[in-house]
């Protein structure tokens, strides 16, 4: 969902914060739907369903995936650390331990009958605190080239297939709508309008929720007036288009029941969510762009700003200090190019 948000919104950037939200949002939303969706389909294949029972399985398939996720990639980057201490960091064998992680968790949280895609997650995460401060500055921006590359090449699979998919849907759309117990196959662009539209109410309301809790809670710390921002919560609901994880979560219902019949409305579900895949996307990408031109952040919390400052004057006293040591060493006469190398390299840094 962000990669498609960001790749539409590519001539009027998304701030950094709102980002950042809707990355961590997409992420475990996503993922606790998946799970959701999966006690759905279980519940359609059996035939019964237990309230109780699925709670404990759903504490049971989501605690364990983020446990195997966070452990499993905590002890390899623990085991990657104390291998580069030794024997120094290899750029490209520590991206390449990274690539196989997320599907070693998924796999092994699967066979444990918990949260694969929990377990991605919990891996990402785990992954991005456990080794940022020590790789080395180039391994990280090679790092992230590296996994650019794989999520545009995710990404742009999915939606190929989604292509491939909407011909086969529009030619089977008048036998499909039959399963709403309409005739005409414009009920299916009704049926999609009217759960976008719900969705985005949905989020709207919770979005404004949301906010207007922060915004309180700020006010009693004496940070920012609690004002709302109908702007911000208008691109936050619109940027939460439908994408990969809907399609791939659809397309993953069984074809046919236990008892070997077709699993009902199998063919509807994926219409609708196509539909509605397509229809988040251009109403996004119609409307963000506007929206997002002159958009303003709240301001940052008064720690925030206070460390951002502190991270400013620190800066400006190496660069100061930088400049005061080269001058010292060209008027002890050492090499001038030497000197002036080193000190760029430290003032980039």
């Amino acid at each position: 969902m962000p990669v498609a948000v960001s790749a539409i919104a590519a001539r009027t950037p998304i701030p950094h914060r709102l980002m950042h939200i809707l990355q961590g949002q997409a992420l475990f939303n996503d993922a606790t739907g998946l799970v959701c969706t999966r006690f759905a389909v279980a519940a359609a294949m059996t035939g019964s369903f237990s309230l109780a029972g699925a709670l404990a399985s759903f504490v049971w398939v989501a605690q364990g995936g983020l446990a195997i996720g966070a452990g499993v990639t905590w002890l390899v980057a623990q085991i990657t650390a104390r291998a580069a201490a030794r024997w120094g960091e290899d750029g490209g064998g520590q991206i390449l331990i990274t690539l196989p992680i997320a599907f070693g968790v998924y796999l092994l949280a699967e066979r444990l009958h918990c949260s694969g895609i929990l377990a991605a997650v919990a891996a990402g995460v785990t992954l991005s605190f456990s080794d940022i401060w020590q790789w080395h500055a180039t391994t990280r921006l090679r790092r992230h080239a590296v996994w650019d590359t794989v999520q545009l090449a995710a990404n742009g699979s999915i939606f190929v297939l989604l292509g491939e998919q909407i011909p086969a849907l529009l030619a089977a759309a008048p036998r499909t709508v039959l399963e709403t117990g309409h005739a005409s196959a414009w009920w299916l662009g009704v049926y999609v309008l009217v759960i976008v539209l719900a969705l985005s109410a949905l989020r709207f309301a919770w979005v404004w929720a949301s906010l207007k809790m922060t915004l309180i809670g700020a006010l009693h710390r004496g940070d920012v007036p609690p004002s709302s921002n109908w702007k911000l919560v208008l691109v936050a609901t619109l940027a939460g288009v439908r994408g990969t994880v809907t399609l791939a979560g659809v397309l993953t219902l069984p074809a046919m029941l236990a008892s070997g019949a077709p699993l009902p409305a199998r063919n509807l579900a994926i219409a609708l969510a196509a539909g509605v895949i397509v229809v988040s996307l251009l109403l996004a990408s119609l409307t963000l762009p506007g929206l997002l031109r002159g958009l303003s952040m709240p301001p940052e919390p008064s720690h925030r700003r206070a460390e951002d400052s502190a991270r400013e004057a620190a800066a400006e006293a190496a660069l100061l200090a930088i400049e005061e040591a080269l001058r010292k060493m060209l008027a002890s006469g050492d090499d001038s190019r030497r000197c002036n190398e080193a000190a760029a390299r430290i003032t980039a840094l």
